[in-house]
């Protein structure tokens, strides 16, 4: 219980902070100095009590943590169910439950590697075309450039992994929370879905926008 407990909440911090990315990443759409603020307003977070960066960074390491977290409690949970079962089946029945409960695993791997890249490209700026931490909507506009089709599109990938895990997940984290009741996981199921949806929208809007010469 306690790491079924650990993976529903770390997985709602998570949830809280993607939205909370979002919202930020749709400032781009209000023009770049707008968004260069928000970026540049965002390393300032916590001065004069903290040095410059230092909220970022204790941000990205509490995330660290969570991941870390959810990974971990993900991965004995699985071991042990495996463990529970050592018989395969030779006609194994079919097993009800959706799409995204069948592929919480390498969506969660996509997820990762996504995550990886992002960091590496948007963050460091080492895999981004202008790396210029002073100018982070060039850096976007650069990124999802037409020609770089394969980035928005694995991108979009990425991000659609990120939603059918979201709504598998705030499902699976409802149950362990305590939801039981029939109405109640109707109403789970449809806030996940509706919740899943807007995020994975908001964050492609960002790189469709660019490609598409909306954002330029």
């Amino acid at each position: 219980m306690a790491l079924k407990l650990l993976m529903a909440v770390t997985g709602l911090l998570l949830v809280a902070f993607l939205f909370a990315h979002m919202a930020g990443n749709l400032k781009i759409f209000v023009g770049a100095e707008s968004f260069d603020h928000y970026a540049h307003w965002l390393r300032d977070l916590g001065t004069p009590l903290l040095p410059e960066t230092w909220f970022l960074w204790i941000q990205r390491l509490g995330l660290l943590a969570a991941v870390a977290g959810h990974i971990a409690a993900a991965t004995i949970l699985a071991r042990r169910a495996r463990r529970a079962r050592p018989v395969r089946y030779a006609h194994r029945p079919r097993v009800q439950g959706s799409y995204a409960a069948r592929t919480m695993r390498w969506g969660g791997v996509i997820v990762v590697l996504f995550v990886i890249y992002h960091i590496l490209d948007l963050t460091t700026g080492h895999l981004n075309p202008i790396g210029d931490k002073q100018h982070p909507y060039a850096n976007v506009v650069a990124d999802f450039a037409p020609e770089r089709w394969y980035v928005t599109l694995f991108y979009v990938v990425a991000v659609v992994a990120v939603g059918l895990h979201l709504r598998h997940g705030l499902w699976s984290a409802a149950r362990t929370l305590g939801q039981r009741t029939v109405a109640g996981e109707r109403l789970v199921k449809a806030a996940a879905l509706v919740l899943s949806v807007v995020l994975v929208a908001g964050y492609l809007s960002v790189p469709f926008a660019v490609t598409t010469g909306l954002v330029k």
